[in-house]
């Protein structure tokens, strides 16, 4: 039925608290999970080498191929319905993936479904959420066949597809510039082709622990977020040119032509690692 697959590197803590208080909480329903670990060099093979569940299988890669290790990943599995998770999820209900397939199922227009995230103030992602939520009015609540969603961005942090939708566009793409890239963004532009949204469960939760509260970030995903910061930060000059010719501000509102500039300023977060 469902196949999980965890990439990591270097986050050997955060990881066993995964395998621990999310993995092997999973339903006889996850059949399949890989585990990526990408060149970690912390005692993260040491400790998957002590990791005993049947279900579990662990690739070694020798290098660190970032996030496009998804594709790889999921080559390697055959069940129908499948889960990206972070490694940084470190804590979730019993039975988690039961609940998500269930939703799933019942949800025909939907073809990305993710866990809702702790509201934790030391995690990046639910902090951008939550500016998401309640400055930007990014997300509407709908219900659909008794499932009550959150349409709106949509992240891989805990996150279901199924295969049929998988093989159709073909897949997680993998970046030739970029070990860290948003490849759950891609995958969400490549289904909405195809006529299939995203959405947030209301009803299941999970504790994401990310930001360097809780581990030193990689220096491939600074470069990332630097090269990302350049490119939005040139949308959002064009944004306000745009906005500040008579009446365009007015139009946008109504028709949503694109989104207003994005003014988010990420947190200090701390250091608890050094």
């Amino acid at each position: 039925m469902i196949a999980v697959v965890v990439l990591t590197h270097n986050r050997c803590e955060l990881l066993r608290r995964c395998v621990e208080d999310v993995l092997l909480r999973t339903s006889e329903k996850t059949r399949e999970i890989v585990i990526w670990d990408n060149g970690s060099q912390d005692g993260t093979r040491e400790y998957l080498d002590l990791v005993t569940d049947a279900r579990i299988r662990v690739v070694h890669s020798p290098d660190n191929v970032g996030m496009n290790a998804y594709a790889r990943a999921f080559a390697l599995t055959d069940q129908d319905y499948l889960v990206e998770l972070d490694d940084d999820v470190v804590e979730a209900p019993e039975r988690w993936d039961e609940t998500l397939l269930e939703a799933f199922l019942r949800l025909p227009e939907i073809g990305y479904l993710a866990a809702s995230l702790v509201d934790d103030p030391n995690d990046s992602a639910s902090r951008y959420i939550k500016y998401l939520r309640e400055e930007r009015n990014a997300y509407s609540r709908r219900e659909v066949n008794g499932v009550a969603i959150l349409e709106g961005p949509t992240g891989g942090s805990c996150t279901m597809t199924s295969r049929e939708l998988y093989e159709r566009v073909g897949g997680f793409k993998q970046n030739t510039k970029f070990v860290y890239w948003r490849e759950d963004a891609a995958y969400v532009k490549d289904l909405k082709r195809l006529g299939f949204g995203s959405a947030v469960l209301e009803e299941l939760s999970v504790w994401h622990a990310g930001a360097p509260y809780y581990s030193k970030p990689p220096a491939a995903k600074g470069e990332f977020h630097e090269h990302n910061a350049k490119v939005y930060a040139r949308k959002n000059r064009i944004k306000k040119l745009i906005l500040a010719i008579p009446f365009a501000g007015m139009l946008n509102e109504r028709f949503r032509i694109f989104d207003p500039p994005d003014t988010y300023r990420p947190p200090d977060f701390g250091r608890s690692w050094e």
